[in-house]
């Protein structure tokens, strides 16, 4: 599923860099307004079941957004690779010693409670690039989207950096589009509700 064009890799590469760019003091600062965005969304009010991710390559960092989650009594979870290259998702209770898998992200134990894609109410995909029509540049594995394939139900919420749009993202066939966007200055509707 991953796609083989060349324009894909060389604007992932570059919005890569530019967001490793970002000092760590601009990060946490965009970490802690996205907070004050997302709850501004009318599916936050109603959602109780919410999956994460785990912050990694300079990805926005979703540490005060599970903090906010767990004070308003949201149930949590974290995606899980399997071997069919597809994720689940595992709960993550607060407390849980979570585990690296191959690529050096935390999951949670194989003990944890799964449950399926289209029982979530919102999940946060991370992402290397975003455009106003809710396509998603990711880091080109294609997890969420054979994940997500066919999956209705919860809202796709991407977690960026505003600087992370880029107009006319190239969209393969498989792509699964965002429903919404969330930076720092905002929560940006990418299909119409």
């Amino acid at each position: 599923m991953t796609s083989s064009s060349p324009s894909k890799s060389r604007l992932r590469a570059r919005l890569r860099e530019r967001r490793r760019g970002l000092d760590l003091q601009t990060r946490a600062v965009a970490a802690l307004a996205v907070c004050e965005q997302i709850v501004k969304s009318p599916h936050w009010p109603g959602a109780r079941r919410i999956a994460l991710y785990i912050a990694n390559d300079s990805e926005m960092d979703t540490a005060p957004l599970a903090a906010l989650c767990r004070d308003a009594g949201k149930r949590l979870y974290l995606p899980v690779m399997q071997a069919d290259n597809t994720l689940c998702f595992a709960a993550w209770d607060a407390g849980t010693a979570l585990l690296r898998n191959s690529y050096g992200i935390d999951e949670p134990p194989a003990s944890a409670e799964r449950v399926a894609a289209a029982d979530l109410d919102i999940i946060v995909l991370p992402l290397v690039g975003w455009d106003r029509q809710g396509t998603r540049l990711g880091m080109g594995g294609g997890y969420y989207d054979r994940s997500l394939a066919g999956v209705s139900g919860p809202v796709l919420a991407g977690l960026a950096y505003a600087m992370q749009e880029s107009a006319g993202l190239p969209r393969d066939q498989w792509d699964v589009p965002l429903d919404i966007v969330v930076t720092e200055d905002g929560v940006h509707c990418c299909r119409s509700e």
